[in-house]
């Protein structure tokens, strides 16, 4: 079976890490995600909660604020929980696999453009260092 999702959308406040009793870290935090209205002439704004463990959360606790611009790619679960009236409730979150970088943090408004090494133009099939 397949469960696997991306989207791109602005985180809409920072994000703090909190560890597990074990010490494992976790973060929650919600993106922004703008998609067509079936008229297709008005966009809708969906919140997205998103859930990232380990080197991920860290990872985005560091480098990304609120505003900031990202795709995360993971899997999509629900949790069932109980609310202080007894009443059953399901939230669905993303678990975040990797989270990548839109733009640069010098400014938001500029895309980010990937940094390639150069290779030589000479190389012979049986040299290519991959």
């Amino acid at each position: 079976m397949l469960n696997h999702i991306a989207l791109q959308g602005r985180l809409v406040r920072d994000i703090e890490v909190r560890y597990t009793t074990s010490q494992v870290p976790v973060a929650s935090f919600t993106i922004a995600v703008a998609r067509n209205h079936s008229s297709g002439s008005e966009i809708i704004t969906d919140f997205i909660d998103i859930v990232a463990w380990r080197g991920v959360a860290e990872f985005v606790a560091k480098y990304f604020a609120k505003g900031a611009l990202m795709i995360v790619e993971g899997s999509l679960q629900s949790r069932k929980w109980e609310d202080k009236n007894g009443n059953k409730r399901v939230n669905w979150e993303v678990v975040a696999n990797q989270v990548h970088f839109c733009e640069s943090r010098k400014d938001s408004k500029e895309p980010r453009e990937p940094e390639f090494e150069e290779l030589p133009n000479d190389l012979e099939d049986d040299e290519c260092p991959f």
